[in-house]
């Protein structure tokens, strides 16, 4: 059974260790603004939320690129850049509705799912990520997640 990466915003405390861990996995220093995962902080609503890929089924991005760079990786199902296709035109980003790609070092980059072992679920003390079979988060509650998420993209300029 396939696995998802579950996002609960209510448990999500802005420790931000999930982006210390994904920066450092994915670059190898803790640098938070190269994380894949973002934690979009509302002070004056004490409102905290988690900002990744959803690893969409048709998923925007991988139709938007022009050399075929993004494609599904068969054993996590995440949606993983090919570095050697990717020539950074940007198409991914404007794609998505979620606001979770991003460029850097000309290369595409977003969540792979840590080849299927995230380390921001592996750091988060509040369980506000977890990585689960797909059928434990319920339709409703990813629908009302995207909804969010796609909102927090469109207010941070996406």
């Amino acid at each position: 059974m396939s696995k998802t990466l579950i996002v609960e915003p209510e448990q999500c405390t802005t420790c931000r260790l999930c982006e210390l861990a994904c920066s450092e996995r994915a670059t190898g220093a803790y640098r938070p603004s190269r994380a894949h995962i973002k934690v979009d902080i509302h002070v004056d609503d004490a409102f905290y939320f988690p900002m990744v890929c959803l690893q969409c089924e048709d998923a925007a991005c991988v139709d938007a690129c022009p050399t075929e760079a993004l494609l599904r990786e068969p054993a996590t199902g995440a949606v993983i850049v090919d570095a050697d296709l990717c020539t950074a035109c940007g198409n991914c980003v404007d794609a998505c509705p979620y606001g979770a790609m991003r460029i850097w070092d000309d290369l595409a980059r977003k969540c792979d799912l840590c080849g299927g072992d995230p380390a921001c679920v592996r750091i988060c003390p509040t369980d506000a990520l977890r990585y689960e079979p797909q059928d434990s988060w319920p339709a409703e509650k990813q629908t009302t997640y995207a909804d969010r998420l796609r909102q927090l993209a469109q207010e941070n300029g996406k």
